[in-house]
């Protein structure tokens, strides 16, 4: 039998409510996308479900697991993924069908740790009138880790143990891992400025492994995060 309430920890205090029941969390990453030596393939879908589990543990709502699908803007022309609709009809949809029918979900956070996914957000209404769940999609990882494969995503891959510092080094070779920072990907530079920034500063600056930075990027993530379940929760 399913707990009549549940205690939500926030900064504003302690929260009593049995509607955090009706809440899912979902993540959303990419698991085919390289990363450089030094993270895995699949480091968005890690970092993106570390993000949704966590926040599920301090906030009572439901872990819902991960979408197998990522999708990515056309003129990124690296890791392999899948059509927006594609995504949103094979995916995530029947996760979010099945979630309200078994597990009586009546309201879902996606959070996402790609960002190539944010493309799905204008669906977002229509998936939302299709399934009869209420969604939010929480992007703020994405917003804040920095450049691709960067200094931020491999520090946040040194607190979720899945970062390989020793192997640093070998990312200054652009030749073989053009994905870092997409240093090496012309297209995607010349259509997106705010790539090609990321790209300078990983050509100024290398790539570096900072716990502190990796915790403060995880935690800035879940304030947000937890931030959006009361939103859902409040709405």
């Amino acid at each position: 039998m399913e707990p009549r309430s549940i205690r939500l920890n926030y900064d504003s205090g302690n929260i009593i409510s049995p509607a955090i029941h009706g809440i899912g969390i979902l993540a959303l990453g990419s698991h085919l996308e390289n990363h450089g030596p030094a993270l895995p393939i699949d480091t968005d879908a890690k970092i993106a479900s570390y993000l949704a589990l966590e926040a599920s543990n301090r906030t009572g709502a439901k872990f819902l697991g991960i979408v197998y699908g990522a999708t990515e803007h056309p003129y990124i022309k690296h890791g392999i993924h899948i059509k927006p609709v594609e995504l949103i009809d094979r995916h995530l949809k029947p996760i979010l069908e099945c979630a309200r029918k078994s597990l009586k979900i009546r309201k879902a956070l996606i959070v996402n740790g790609h960002g190539g996914n944010t493309r799905i957000k204008k669906y977002l209404p229509r998936i939302a009138e299709e399934t009869g769940v209420e969604i939010k999609l929480n992007n703020k990882i994405v917003e804040i880790e920095g450049p691709h494969a960067g200094s931020g995503e491999v520090s946040i891959g040194l607190i979720l143990g899945i970062a390989d510092p020793k192997r640093l080094r070998e990312c200054e070779n652009i030749e073989e891992y053009p994905e870092i920072g997409m240093i090496g990907l012309k297209e995607a530079r010349e259509r997106d400025k705010k790539i090609d920034e990321g790209a300078r500063q990983l050509e100024n600056e290398g790539v570096y492994a900072d716990p502190i930075l990796g915790r403060s990027l995880l935690e800035e993530a879940l304030k947000d995060i937890i931030k959006d379940i009361k939103l859902l929760l409040d709405g």
